[in-house]
Formats: C-alpha cells, sequence, structure tokens
C-alpha cells in the first residue's frame, strides 16, 4: 500500500500538467479585494461573487472608503451572495479595522488576518499566499476536504485536521498551488456525487475513500 508521503508526490506531479497555471477564481486585483471577495464567497458560488464584487470595488476601492461605508447600501450590493447582513458587518468591520490598526493595509501574518471579522485560516491562507505570497498553510475548502479524504491523504474531515494532515506532504513553495490543483480537478473530475473515476489520472493510486 502507498503511503501518504508518496500518495501525495504523485498526486502533485500528475495534476501540475494538466493546469499548469492554476490561480484563484475569484477576479481581484490586490490583497484587499481577493480579502473582500474570498468573505463574499462563504456558502456562495464563486462565479456569483464576480458578478458582485466589480461594483463593491467601484463604490469601496479601498479599507478607507468601506471603513465609511453605509451599511444599507453593502448589504443591497452584497444580497445575491447570501446571508449579506453578517457579510457586510464583517465586512464594514474589518475595513474600520484595518484603517485603525493596519494603516489601511492587509495585514500579512495568519495571526492578524484570522484577527478580522469573518475570516478563518481558510480565508487567510487564500490571501496570504495569492496577493502576499506567503505560504504558512493551505486552505482547505469544500473541495480540498473532499480529495483530501478520498485520496487518502486524511482521515478527518474537520478543516483544522486536514490542512494539518496535509502540511507535511507538500512542500511549503506549493502550498498555494496544491489548494488550487486539488479545487480545480474536485470540480472537473473528482465531483462530490458522481466522480469520474474512469477518466481520472489518479485511479491507481486512489484508495477512493468514501466512494
Amino acid at each position: 500500500m502507498m503511503d501518504a508521503a508518496l500518495r501525495a508526490a504523485v498526486i502533485h506531479d500528475r495534476l501540475r500538467p494538466l493546469y499548469p497555471d492554476p490561480k484563484p477564481a475569484l477576479d481581484h486585483q490586490n490583497a484587499y479585494e481577493l480579502l473582500v471577495a474570498t468573505v463574499l464567497a462563504a456558502q456562495c458560488t464563486d462565479a456569483r461573487v464576480n458578478t458582485v464584487t466589480p461594483e463593491f470595488f467601484r463604490r469601496w476601492p479601498d479599507p478607507a472608503a468601506l471603513a465609511k461605508a453605509n451599511i444599507g447600501e453593502v448589504e443591497a450590493v452584497v444580497h445575491p451572495t447570501g446571508f449579506f447582513r453578517q457579510k457586510t458587518k464583517n465586512l464594514v468591520t474589518t475595513g474600520k479595522i484595518l484603517v485603525e490598526r493596519h494603516n489601511g493595509r492587509i495585514p500579512a501574518t495568519m495571526a492578524e488576518l484570522t484577527a478580522l471579522p469573518g475570516v478563518a485560516r481558510k480565508t487567510a491562507n487564500i490571501v496570504l499566499s495569492n496577493a502576499l505570497g506567503i505560504n504558512v498553510g493551505i486552505a482547505v475548502d469544500t473541495h480540498v476536504r473532499r480529495l483530501s479524504f478520498r485520496l487518502g491523504l486524511t482521515t478527518s474531515e474537520n478543516p483544522v485536521i486536514i490542512e494539518k494532515d496535509l502540511m507535511p506532504l507538500f512542500a511549503p513553495e506549493v502550498y498555494g498551488e496544491i489548494n488550487h490543483l486539488l479545487v480545480l480537478f474536485g470540480r472537473e473530475v473528482c465531483k462530490a456525487r458522481r466522480p469520474q473515476c474512469g477518466d481520472c489520472v489518479l485511479n491507481d493510486v486512489c484508495p477512493k475513500h468514501g466512494v
């Protein structure tokens, strides 16, 4: 039986050619925009978030503008993403914190990012890796969680434990990349309800846990 470390290496080697330039599906130009978009993406598709953020960033292009935003106006813009009241509260509060404590900049540490309302490790990892080039962990979303379990890289379904299980299996410089690879592969091949095992490049090394 192939151990998790070897399987992880095979997974990375085989998925990398399929997605040679993986990037976040959320449209953004800087760390602030990626932070906002990722918060809005909670319980919402990236595609829908991308229909909302152009207007959001036109009206509130930076933390200073967001800190002064009218709650009702923000709610109206983010309404299509769901849970709009809580997301609005978190984002406007985040704008104020960024201005008051971080000089309007996006903090570059896990501790500071996860101190922001509505920001857990997944969101922080996405921002740190993709916008700031800092790899301190692996973002575990629904696709990464599902594939990590199916592929035998973890026995847990808890995102925090999954991240701890994954990190020793990959080099830190590819933490962001492995998130993108698993997300893309999960959307296209290793789907939640009908995984396309017959067309899967990992079929021979996958223990198919839970399938």
